[in-house]
């Protein structure tokens, strides 16, 4: 207790958890650090730790019983049981990026926009496309004897190289054996890749997902150029199992007696992408088609996985449960071909994030050794996805922001770094003023405009998921698919309620026995989709494929938007008088507006109805 009569008796009791006096005085309260919890970071925890102690943020490596601001897991959203706060990986991202997963999601797209999708090699699925396999090359061959295709066999779950091997033939496929166990893909070989140094090279892109609803996506500025370790040759049957010359993969170069290690990013088997583009450019290339380009290529992959990725979503994070929001990095593998072509070779859920490498010191004895090249790019792309989800930042903006400010306004801001750049940038109050300017560069929702016509499959998805009922499922069942046929109102005498539940058998033990996760049953997103484009091609015979989906999705939120006008007024007709003189009943289940994706209003799903038939006509 103070004395009486001193300074500090006179001043009057300090309020609860108001700072102590004499700290901070005449300055700004200092905000609260953001935890992190890594206990389950793994091989990225090294990098992720670097960036904390950049940011200056809290790590909690054991995890904390308080609940964390953010949740850094190294292999799935479900490596911990989350109810609040972000995680950086979303529900189904490891199941979607599969290599059957993600062939099987670009093809819907290649059947609906083939031109803009003409990114990713021609596949085929074993064992079940097998016939088809060698049938289409048959027929391609006996239509150009000229051509000599190689072909890439890929096991499903494969990864780091393991189980991929070249071919000539189809009858080379080795079908003894257990594929039918690992299922693979086969794709086209790319046999004109750009070279550098006589060596074929490929791209890792790091990609940010920060949002699905609404899409965000970011890019890192900078990459890696992962190089094969034996000048390339086209293939051949004497060169074909050479994998130092045809494979990128660095967990098999590694093991090269001509890989490179270097501290330098512009030498090596591993070097920076940026360092690529400067020689590129220094020949007279044009960098920037090769980045538009690329920009395209993950935003339209991106699109092709969104539809799948909001049934998880949704599955897992039900509306109106307590959950954590998602945001995850995804490692995309990029060839450039001759022409610079940039072609799409895979998505990686978890590309790695360590920043050393082995050496072998002696035989069988090896030492981490930092990688010069993996800091520079990796430890900046944890950093700024940080940066960007750091959630007192958020709640900084959501303050400032005008209640009269138009939402579209509002992102526009966001996207061209507006009001943003000046809260990160304020060296005087913001202590990341000391760090570099962000590595990630926004590309949705800035080029929209620009794609948004390709997300069909995406307004599909809405539709499965507002007819799915019970909350946590990821299949559909006859009734709701009966359900979804009746409230659009697409039977008819040609198109009975039996034939529905016909097509609906069909279409769902076909994708069933493809070898799927059994352990639901029902009618899942894919098999959906495949219905809608067979009802889509029989209402609207005349159109093109895209355009047959486009207006049958119109037609389709339309009617759904008139039912739930019509039962908005049978509702309010209930709240207002004795429900015994209501006589409303809603057609088959009891629905309400879905959530996940706002349905057109009646005036704009009646005017593209109108522009469409005035199209048709």
């Amino acid at each position: 207790m103070e004395p009486p009569g001193s300074p500090a008796a006179a001043l009057p009791p300090r309020p609860r958890g108001a700072p102590k006096r004499g700290r901070g005085r005449g300055r700004a309260a200092r905000r609260p650090h953001v935890t992190v919890d890594s206990s389950k970071a793994k091989t990225s925890l090294e990098a992720l730790k670097i960036s904390l102690r950049q940011l200056r943020w809290r790590e909690c490596p054991f995890g904390r019983r308080l609940p964390c601001d953010i949740y850094w897991h190294g292999v799935s959203f479900h490596d911990n049981d989350i109810f609040s706060g972000q995680v950086n990986k979303f529900p189904g991202m490891t199941e979607m990026v599969r290599k059957i997963t993600l062939s099987r999601a670009v093809r819907t797209m290649q059947d609906l926009f083939p031109e803009e999708y003409n990114f990713y090699p021609r596949s085929w699925i074993l064992p079940e496309e097998f016939p088809l396999f060698v049938a289409e090359v048959r027929m391609m061959k006996e239509n150009d004897p000229a051509w000599k295709p190689t072909f890439i066999v890929k096991p499903d779950g494969g990864c780091q190289g393991d189980g991929i091997y070249l071919i000539k033939d189809p009858s080379d496929i080795r079908l003894a054996g257990n594929l039918q166990s690992r299922p693979a893909v086969v794709q086209e070989y790319i046999c004109k890749p750009l070279l550098i140094d006589k060596l074929k090279f490929d791209i890792r892109l790091y990609v940010l997902l920060k949002s699905l609803e609404p899409l965000e996506i970011y890019i890192a500025k900078d990459g890696l150029s992962r190089f094969c370790t034996e000048p390339y040759q086209e293939p051949t049957l004497k060169n074909l199992h050479q994998v130092f010359m045809h494979l990128t993969n660095y967990s098999l170069n590694i093991h090269s007696g001509n890989f490179i290690h270097s501290d330098s990013v512009n030498t090596g088997s591993k070097r920076t992408f940026s360092s690529i583009l400067y020689r590129l450019s220094s020949k007279g290339v044009d960098i920037k088609k090769v980045w538009s380009d690329i920009i395209s290529l993950v935003i339209k992959t991106i699109v092709a996985l969104t539809p799948e990725l909001k049934v998880y979503y949704q599955s897992d994070i039900p509306t109106g449960k307590p959950g954590p929001t998602c945001f995850q990095i995804l490692g995309f593998d990029i060839l450039l071909m001759k022409n610079l072509k940039p072609m799409l070779l895979e998505v990686n859920a978890n590309p790695s994030m360590r920043i050393e490498h082995e050496q072998e010191l002696s035989p069988g004895v090896f030492e981490n050794v930092p990688s010069p090249v993996d800091e520079e790019v990796k430890v900046a792309v944890i950093r700024d996805t940080l940066r960007l989800m750091d959630p007192y930042k958020k709640k900084k903006k959501d303050n400032l922001s005008q209640p009269s400010e138009p939402a579209s306004e509002k992102k526009e801001q966001l996207s061209e770094g507006g009001s943003t750049d000046k809260l990160e940038h304020d060296s005087s109050k913001n202590p990341e003023a000391s760090l570099p300017s962000p590595c990630l560069k926004q590309v949705f929702p800035k080029y929209a405009k620009q794609f948004n016509y390709l997300r069909l499959v995406e307004r599909v998805a809405a539709l499965f998921i507002r007819f799915l009922g019970v909350k946590g499922t990821t299949r559909l069942g006859p009734t709701g698919f009966r359900t979804f046929v009746r409230n659009c109102k697409l039977s008819n005498s040609n198109f009975s309620m039996a034939t529905v539940d016909i097509l609906y058998i069909d279409i769902t033990r076909r994708w069933n026995s493809m070898g799927m996760d059994h352990k639901e049953s029902g009618m899942c997103l894919q098999a959906f989709v495949e219905a809608f484009f067979c009802l889509a091609q029989k209402r609207y015979k005349s159109l093109p494929l895209h355009e047959q989906v486009a207006t049958l999705i119109d037609f389709c939120e339309y009617q759904l938007v008139t039912l739930d006008e019509r039962r908005l007024v049978c509702s309010r007709g209930i709240t207002e008088r004795r429900p015994a003189l209501v006589t409303c009943q809603p057609d088959g289940l009891h629905l309400t507006p879905a959530h996940h994706a706002p349905l057109l209003n009646r005036t704009a799903a009646t005017n593209k109805l109108a522009d469409y038939r005035s199209h048709r006509l």
